[in-house]
């Protein structure tokens, strides 16, 4: 088997559903020689992973995803970030509230779902929650529905309280997204937009280029049109290219680990 990289997976430090040793496992099985847990809204994955990871021969890669917002269009961004300094003081200074956010909003999405004729078992809910403590949407959908994430029951489900006008329906306060790549810059990371084709996040890499370091290419929601797009904007502005499969575990698409490191060898070099 050709070896593989993979720059972005979650774990259950956010709302990832496996342990990062279990993620781990998963990628020596798919032979993954470099890796990127990129758990939103905190940098704290690498200093749980990393005795392992070192114990299974994988170069584990400090790495986080910032949920930002561009405001002038009115569409969520995701920044990714990569080797920035291991104390990260302004990363954290933004992130640290966006978790308190994202926690106190679960917990009033709880209510309303309740409130809505649906009760969800706590106990249930804090017995997939991972070491942050942090509630997110996938735990409460875990507490209501035994179905897979990719089951129709479960995304009929998942719209009908989360989306549009649905009793949980809403989201949490973003920042900007300026604001996420400038911390990460200031903590002398590296900062990745991450898979512009998915949140349609083209048009502001033209205005804030200057902040941003690379693309996020290889992503299983792109298609040859959105490698396309990326590579005539990674040629324009000289950006490196990153990639990985966005692994979620059962909390989210079913996807296999890991990328042909051939793909992502120059990345591979930059990050070394």
């Amino acid at each position: 088997m050709n070896s593989k990289i993979d720059l972005h997976l979650h774990s259950n430090f956010s709302d990832g559903k496996d342990s990062v040793n279990k993620v781990l496992d998963l990628a020596k099985k798919r032979n993954v020689e470099m890796l990127s847990f990129v758990d939103h809204d905190t940098n704290l994955t690498y200093s749980e992973a990393l005795p392992y990871a070192e114990e299974l021969g994988i170069e584990l890669i400090p790495g986080i995803e910032i949920s930002a917002y561009d405001f002038k269009r009115g569409r969520k961004v995701h920044v990714l970030g990569y080797n920035y300094n291991p104390d990260a003081p302004n990363i954290n200074k933004l992130t640290v509230s966006l978790l308190n956010e994202r926690h106190n909003h679960s917990l009033e999405q709880i209510k309303k779902i309740e409130e809505y004729g649906i009760d969800i078992d706590m106990d249930a809910v804090k017995k997939t929650v991972g070491p942050l403590g942090v509630i997110y949407k996938q735990h409460i959908m875990h507490a209501i529905c035994d179905d897979h994430y990719t089951c129709p029951k479960y995304t009929t489900k998942y719209r009908t309280l989360f989306k549009n006008s649905g009793p949980a329906a809403g989201d949490i306060k973003y920042i900007d997204y300026i604001d996420a790549l400038r911390a990460i810059k200031k903590d002398n990371g590296l900062a990745v937009i991450a898979h512009p084709g998915q949140l349609h996040s083209y048009e502001l890499i033209d205005e804030s280029y200057q902040l941003i370091d690379g693309l996020e290419k290889f992503h299983p929601d792109h298609s040859q049109e959105d490698y396309e797009k990326i590579d005539a904007l990674i040629e324009k502005y000289g950006f490196f290219t990153t990639g990985g499969s966005d692994f979620h575990g059962d909390f989210g698409a079913s996807v296999e680990i890991g990328i042909d490191s051939s793909l992502l060898r120059e990345t591979a070099r930059l990050f070394r």
